[in-house]
Order: C-alpha cells, then structure tokens, then sequence
C-alpha cells in the first residue's frame, strides 16, 4: 500500500523539471517534501517552489559549505536572517572539511547560522563531512532543541552523542549499499529518524527523484526489521513534529 510519506531532504531547484518532480511524487504518494537551499540562487528559487505548491512543498532555506565564497558571506547571511520566517528549517548547512573553504571560515558562517536558527528557533539541516564531532559539538554548546544530521556515515561514538541529546539522523536510498549509512541508521531509533532521497543526487549511477524516497521507506523497514506501514507512520509523524508541518 501507498502509506503518506514525506521527503525531508529534496534539491527541488536542482530537478530538471521541479513540477513533474512534484506530481510525480504525489502520484506516487508523497504527501510533502522539504525543499533545502544552499545559496542566496537556490534559496530564491525553493521559496518561489513553495508559494507554487502550497501544503505541499516547504521550503528550508540555507548557506551549504560548498557555497561558501568571502565575497557572498554578507549577502547569503542576511537574506537568512530575511526569509527565515518564511521557512520551515535552516538548512541545508554545516561543516565540509574535505573541500578547500578554510575551516575557520566555515566554523564562522556555521556560528552566525546557530545564532538565527537559534532566535528564530527552527529545526536545522546539517551536513557533515569528516566533521561530524565539530558540527555537534557547536550545535550542543549553542542549545538547539531541534537538529538533523542529513545522510548520516559518521562515526558511531559521536552518533551516540547526536541521539543522546535527542537529534535526528536522516536515511536516504544509499541504504541499499552504504555499510557505514546501514550501521549508523540501524543504531538509531526509528523514533530519531527521517527520511529523503537528497534528490537529484545519484545513487550507483542513477539520479533519483522525491518519489523515491518510498524506496528509503523499504530499505529502512527491511533493515528495521518492521512492516512498510510502521515505518512509514513513524517517519511521516517525526517530520510532522521536526519540522511543525500541520
């Protein structure tokens, strides 16, 4: 059965048709998706998304540490702090220490980020690569309440430490074959978990789509060892709840 899911983590202004994306997706029974941004461009663009598909598409918008440019840093953090109260999350965020963004730059956007996301007190989208004890260690000693780990392959000690403090970890299509993804979402609870495809990002060279996130749903039932249907209702709740969707 096509039991209501909800996308939590879509690049919709990334799709080579975000309209077909969308009816795709409730054809195939996505109720909603969360439509991230990374830049000043693609946050624009999630918000018009979201004013097109009301109830259906809710934008989260974002500065990703790929994005990150000395000559963009004003620009992309004040129209943050001008459209949070538009979104439903800061996100798509974090620290990437594998690309060429010195790290104290990084640290620095990420900070200002934690300062908004904490006043206007909204959930977080993280990524995290090869910085994982970082980016939790300043979203702990900031106080969020609400914050996901997005595709989570870190190691287990600090994902520990991220559910211990109540945060959430994200499960995407990599399931199917990513021994560290697989190890990680299988420690968490399904009661600290969300799902998304991350789309259009490929997987085993195949860009994916937001109706595949019900693939997600099979694979993580699958590694749950649960029916589709209570997986599908725990998730669909938790991002109800993470985000405040109604």
């Amino acid at each position: 059965m096509n039991y209501p899911l909800i996308d939590t983590h879509v690049h919709l202004d990334e799709m080579a048709d975000p309209d077909e994306a969308v009816l795709e997706a409730r054809k195939a029974g996505v109720m909603a998706l969360v439509a991230v941004g990374m830049d000043l461009v693609s946050n624009g663009k999630v918000l018009e998304l979201s004013r097109r598909y009301p109830g259906v598409v809710y934008p989260a918008v974002g500065y990703h540490p790929w994005k990150v440019e000395i000559s963009g840093l004003r620009a992309n953090l004040e129209f943050l702090r001008s459209q949070a109260d538009r979104a439903v999350a800061i996100g798509e965020v974090g620290l990437d220490y594998k690309i060429g963004v010195p790290r104290q730059i990084q640290q620095g956007v990420f900070q200002d980020i934690l300062d908004l996301a904490l006043e206007k007190d909204l959930p977080l989208i993280v990524h995290a690569r090869l910085a994982h004890e970082e980016a939790f260690e300043m979203i702990r000693k900031q106080g969020l309440q609400k914050a996901v780990f997005h595709w989570y392959s870190g190691p287990v000690d600090i994902l520990k430490e991220l559910l211990l403090h109540r945060y959430f970890i994200s499960a995407t299509p990599a399931l199917a074959y990513s021994p560290k993804h697989r190890e990680a979402v299988s420690l968490a609870p399904l009661k600290q978990i969300l799902i998304e495809t991350d789309a259009p990002t490929a997987y085993q060279g195949v860009n994916s789509t937001p109706a595949q996130v019900r693939q997600t749903l099979t694979e993580l039932a699958k590694l749950k060892r649960v029916e589709p249907e209570e997986a599908a209702l725990k998730t669909t709740q938790n991002a109800r709840d993470f985000f405040g969707l109604a």
